[in-house]
């Protein structure tokens, strides 16, 4: 039977590292735009800083939707199974923001949390995700599989290329979503400006104010604008 918590618990954290892989899940602010699921593997790369918060480190890939899509939305749902032993999901709701290869803020949680990640090739970002909500279910349905190797495909094709070439397929290849929603890929980035106005009306809510989900966005734009 499902339950939601509201924080990582120390069960749930011992299952979560103990899984080769995630799914990341993430959509547009847009009505139209395409929901995107991504699966993340190679161990190590993910990380529980504290019960509400978790990292991980994203590799260059032939897409950018999660990226996009953070950038522009906040919104993350993370999700772990059990493909072997007893059946378990794991699903982590929160925002999260990225921080690109060679900015002082990957550097810092690189230094970290994947500081024995030195040999990974192809590194792209690190996602930082405040967990707002924490969702467990039965996962009677996921199949047993059983697990061989990591693929070293993509870590091959990386230890090829350089920075520049690796540069170049940013600018061909991840500029965009397949939505048009742009990727600011090796841009200096902060947290979207949603998630900058649902912080603002978490902050008022003590005072008995609510908004609509426009005069959010309105408000928390004016108080940035003016530094508030």
């Amino acid at each position: 039977m499902g339950s939601f918590h509201d924080e990582i618990s120390e069960g749930q954290a011992a299952f979560i590292k103990a899984q080769k892989m995630f799914f990341v899940g993430s959509c547009p602010l847009s009505a139209n735009g395409r929901v995107n699921i991504s699966p993340k593997g190679f161990g190590g790369t993910f990380r529980i800083i504290n019960p509400n918060k978790v990292c991980y480190m994203e590799l260059t890939g032939s897409g950018i939707e999660t990226l996009s899509h953070v950038r522009e939305s906040g919104r993350l749902t993370i999700m772990f199974c059990a493909f072997e032993g007893p059946p378990k999901i794991v699903r982590l709701f929160g925002t999260a923001v990225a921080y690109d290869i060679g900015s002082p803020e990957y550097d810092a949680l690189e230094a970290e949390y994947f500081n024995d990640q030195q040999e990974l090739t192809g590194k792209r970002s690190i996602f930082v995700v405040d967990v707002t909500k924490v969702g467990q279910s039965c996962g009677f349905g996921v199949p047993l599989m059983e697990y061989k190797a990591p693929r070293d495909t993509l870590l091959d094709y990386w230890r090829k290329k350089d920075k520049l070439q690796m540069q170049d397929y940013w600018k061909t290849k991840n500029a965009e979503s397949i939505d048009g929603i742009p990727s600011h890929l090796g841009q200096r980035q902060g947290p979207s400006v949603w998630s900058k106005a649902i912080k603002h009306a978490q902050a008022l809510a003590p005072y008995g104010l609510t908004f609509s989900a426009g005069a959010v966005v309105g408000i928390s734009i004016y108080c940035m604008t003016r530094r508030v």
